[in-house]
């Protein structure tokens, strides 16, 4: 018999490859389980994701209840859900979408507005009050158009005729009332300025030395309140933020506004603001000269004047849009009131000087005076324009309506029947 005799170290070496094999072995397995657990995790994130979307779909397709959590149903409710929540955001709605699946929670928050036709798009509807529509000047409407029973004819203001080679640039169809904003809309207008009063306290903030403020749409919404006059300047607003006055908000050059909404009786946009924001007034809005408001943007009157007789003119012609030259607003323009009784208006409730500039819509229920240009549409009571002293009642001087400049994903003002978009995904 032969003893063959092995050192201590051959062992030794032998249990190292052993181990080490055995570790290789642990760590593929784990890395297998790792990367199947890792796939099942995305395909969570994804659907989650997917279902979010899903959320706001079914908000933009199916009618919804306003400031109230809906459960959507889902295949497989057991370990996923899908919740939607609709509420207002100024003039738009505003829809926030919370998905889970198990542990994987996501939301997502749109601003959704009307959709408009792709064809045929409304120019300018103009409500039959039994006078005709009068062009002067160089005024160009392009675009269908609604008008009353007694048409469009050409006109002469201080000596200037019409200068088209046609009165109207598309279809001319017959307009009767003019059509009515979403009841939603005029409701949220109408309680704007009371609704601080249903905000928590911890929800306020103040503006004392802050040059920065941000707050995500998903979360609370935060206010900012004052009895006194509100004056913005060298200060950066952004996000999920309300910023309320009880006399007066002043926007100067140096501030800058993103995705913020101002209510106050009064607003004044000072020259040379940019910003993106909404302003909601209820006795006027003053824009400055050289104003750039993106999209989606929105200025505002809304008031319900309940009693209104001769004795109320002077108070009627002060509440007004005015917006000054060379100011671009970029989305809408709306003047809404509710008299009980007619009395003799001769003033714009919504002045447009001649070098400013609407790319959006404007909805008037009065009175409109247009010099500038509007790339989109016009809905309105009536036309105003004042030269020389007079006042020519249902004249257009120099103003022009283009709405096949307007681009062809723009969404915005909600009415009665309007299919709805998603104007923005907020953040």
């Amino acid at each position: 018999m032969v003893w063959l005799k092995l050192k201590g170290g051959a062992l030794q070496l032998t249990l190292f490859i052993a181990v080490v094999i055995a570790l290789l072995l642990a760590g593929f397995i784990l890395l297998i389980h790792t990367h199947k657990r890792f796939n099942i995790q995305t395909d969570f994130i994804i659907q989650t994701a997917q279902n979010s979307s899903k959320g706001i779909s079914q908000v933009l397709i199916n009618r919804v209840p306003l400031n109230d959590t809906i459960n959507v149903g889902l295949e497989d409710e057991d370990y996923q859900s899908l919740r939607v929540y609709r509420e207002f955001w100024g003039v738009f709605e505003k829809v926030t979408s919370t998905a889970s699946i198990k542990k994987n929670t996501l939301k997502r928050v749109a601003l959704i507005g009307g959709v408009q036709s792709k064809n045929n798009r409304t120019a300018l509807y103009v409500q039959d009050n039994n006078k005709p529509l009068v062009l002067v000047g160089n005024t160009k409407i392009e675009g269908v158009v609604y008008l009353p029973e007694r048409g469009v004819k050409s006109g002469s203001i201080s000596g200037q005729s019409y200068y088209g080679a046609q009165l109207i640039y598309g279809p001319i169809r017959k307009a009767v009332g003019l059509p009515s904003l979403g009841k939603e809309i005029i409701s949220q207008l109408t309680s704007v300025e009371a609704q601080v009063n249903k905000t928590e306290v911890e929800d306020f903030i103040t503006l004392e030395n802050e040059k920065t403020l941000s707050n995500s749409f998903l979360n609370k919404k935060q206010i900012i309140f004052s009895n006194s006059e509100i004056r913005l300047n060298n200060i950066n607003i952004a996000g999920n933020i309300v910023i309320q006055s009880k006399i007066k908000i002043i926007v100067e050059a140096s501030a800058s506004l993103n995705d913020v909404i101002l209510i106050a009786p009064e607003i004044e946009i000072g020259d040379s603001v940019k910003g993106v924001f909404q302003a909601i007034a209820s006795k006027n809005i003053f824009v400055g000269k050289q104003v750039t408001m993106e999209y989606p943007s929105a200025l505002v009157f809304s008031a319900e004047q309940t009693e209104q007789s001769n004795n109320d003119l002077d108070t009627l012609n002060k509440n007004s849009i005015f917006i000054d030259d060379y100011s671009v607003i970029k989305g809408v323009v709306i003047y809404i009131s509710t008299p009980k009784a007619q009395i003799n208006n001769y003033n714009p409730q919504i002045e447009i000087k001649e070098n400013a500039t609407v790319i959006g819509e404007i909805y008037c229920s009065e009175n409109l005076e247009l010099k500038g240009r509007v790339y989109g549409s016009v809905f309105t009571n009536n036309f105003i324009a004042k030269q020389s002293g007079s006042v020519y009642q249902n004249h257009i001087y120099n103003g022009g309506i283009m709405v096949n400049n307007l681009p062809q994903e723009y969404i915005g003002l909600s009415f009665n029947d309007s299919k709805k978009g998603i104007l923005k995904w907020l953040y």
